[in-house]
C-alpha cells in the first residue's frame, strides 16, 4: 500500500512538471449572459489566431500554450474574482479578457495588483485605457473614441445634423462623447442625445424626442446609434423616421445583427470589421479556413479574438520570456500582424492603433445579413485619438 502511494505521488509530481513550461492564458469572457455571441466569437477567434500564429504549433519556443477559460456572465464582481483567480490560482502568464465594459474595468486593478499583463479584447470603453488604465493593460480592441470617430468621419459633414441615441452605461456614454468630440471638427451640428438603459426594448420614447429635436433641421438629417447587444435599428425604422426626412445610421456589428440592415440600404457607417473588407494574407487565411471550418464567414469579433493571439504570441517571441517586465518592454511600440493588417500598441497608454472602415449597406438577396460594402479604409492616420490616461 505504503508502495502504491509513492507511485502515485512520483507519477502526480512528474505530471506536474511535464506541465511546468506550458504558456497559460487565460480568456476572461462572458460567456454566458447577454453579450453571449460575443463571447464565443472571441474564444473562436482566439484559438485560432493562436494556431496562426504558431503555424500549427500550438508552441512558443518550445512551451505548449494552454488556454484557460473562465465564464464572467459579464459581471464585473465575477470578473474580478475569474482573473484574480487565473493570475493566483492557474498562474497564468497572461490573461485575455473580457466582452462587458464593466467588466474589464473591475479587472484592471487586479492585473495591477498581481503585476500581470493584461490584453483587453473586446471591451471598448474609453476609460480602460483612459483615466482607469494601468501600465500592465494592453487593448487590441478598439476603442470608443475609435469607433466614434471613424463614424464621425464617415457621416460628419458640413450641414448635417446629428442626433445620437446610446446605452446608459460605460459603453455608451464614453462612445457618445468621443463622437462628439470628433464630429466637432467635421463641421456637423449635433442637435440631441438621448441615453437608454442597455436592457430598452420600447424605443417609442426616446426616438420620438430625438425625430422632434431633428423634424425642423434644415439639411441633412441622421440619427447615429451607438449600442451593444440586440440593435434598436429595426424598432427605429419601424417609427418611419423617413417622414421628417430623418436617416439612420450605425456602426458595424455581428452578422445576425447585420440582418436588420437589410432594411436600410444606402445606410452609412464605419466598422471595425467585416470579413470581405481588409485585403491581407491573414485575413485570406481566417475568411478560408473560418468557411471551411463553421460553414459561415468569420464574425466582428472573431478578429477581435485572433487579433489578440497574435499580439500574445508576438509579444513572448519579441521579449523571449513571460516576464512581466519584458513583455511590457516588448509590448510597448509594438507592430503585430491582425486580419486588419498592422496594429501598433501605442507606447502611451496600450491602445492598438489600427484601421476601421466607412461602409454603405447593400443588400444581397443571397446573404442573410446586409453586406458592409466598403466606402473607404478610415487609416490609423486619418484618425486622431485621444490619449485619456493620467500617465
Amino acid at each position: 500500500m505504503r508502495r502504491l502511494f509513492i507511485l502515485a505521488a512520483v507519477t502526480a509530481l512528474s505530471t506536474s512538471l511535464a506541465h511546468a513550461d506550458d504558456l497559460k492564458i487565460a480568456l476572461i469572457y462572458g460567456k454566458t449572459g447577454p453579450l453571449e455571441a460575443y463571447a464565443k466569437q472571441t474564444e473562436t477567434g482566439l484559438r485560432m489566431g493562436l494556431e496562426y500564429a504558431t503555424k500549427g504549433t500550438m508552441t512558443v519556443d518550445g512551451r505548449k500554450i494552454v488556454v484557460i477559460t473562465k465564464d464572467d456572465q459579464g459581471k464585473p464582481d465575477l470578473a474580478k474574482a475569474a482573473l484574480a483567480e487565473a493570475y493566483a490560482d492557474d498562474n497564468v502568464d497572461l490573461a485575455i479578457g473580457t466582452t462587458a465594459s464593466g467588466a474589464a474595468l473591475a479587472m484592471l486593478p487586479i492585473a495591477e495588483e498581481n503585476k500581470k499583463v493584461l490584453i483587453v479584447e473586446p471591451a471598448v470603453a474609453d476609460q480602460i485605457t483612459g483615466e482607469k488604465w494601468n501600465r500592465y493593460i494592453f487593448r487590441t480592441g478598439r476603442n470608443s473614441s475609435q469607433d466614434a470617430i471613424a463614424n464621425a468621419v464617415a457621416i460628419g459633414k458640413p450641414g448635417v445634423t446629428i442626433a445620437t441615441l446610446g446605452q446608459d452605461n460605460a459603453f455608451g456614454k464614453d462612445g457618445v462623447a468621443a463622437f462628439k468630440e470628433a464630429l466637432a471638427k467635421t463641421g456637423a451640428t449635433l442637435a440631441a442625445e438621448e441615453y437608454v438603459p442597455a436592457n430598452t426594448t420600447d424605443f417609442t420614447a426616446a426616438g420620438q424626442r430625438l425625430f422632434d429635436a431633428m423634424k425642423d433641421k434644415p439639411g441633412r438629417k441622421i440619427i447615429w446609434v451607438i449600442w451593444a447587444g440586440a440593435s434598436p435599428m429595426a424598432k427605429l425604422q419601424d417609427m418611419d423616421p423617413k417622414r421628417y426626412g430623418i436617416e439612420l445610421s450605425t456602426g458595424g456589428n455581428i452578422l445576425p445583427a447585420l440582418a436588420a440592415y437589410k432594411r436600410l440600404p444606402g445606410m452609412e457607417g464605419a466598422t471595425y470589421y467585416y470579413y470581405d473588407i481588409p485585403k491581407n494574407a491573414v485575413n485570406d487565411w481566417l475568411v478560408t479556413e473560418h468557411q471551411k471550418r463553421f460553414n459561415a464567414p468569420p464574425d466582428f469579433f472573431t478578429a477581435g479574438g485572433f487579433s489578440a493571439a497574435m499580439a500574445a504570441v508576438t509579444a513572448v517571441q519579441k521579449a523571449k520570456s513571460t516576464d512581466t517586465e519584458k513583455l511590457i518592454t516588448a509590448m510597448e511600440g509594438m507592430e503585430f500582424d491582425t486580419p486588419k493588417g498592422k496594429m501598433i500598441f501605442r507606447k502611451e497608454d496600450h491602445q492598438a492603433l489600427q484601421s476601421m472602415y466607412h461602409f454603405k449597406v447593400k443588400v444581397d438577396p443571397a446573404l442573410d445579413w446586409a453586406v458592409n460594402e466598403p466606402v473607404a479604409e478610415i487609416k490609423i492616420e486619418d484618425m486622431n485619438i485621444p490619449i485619456r490616461n493620467k500617465r
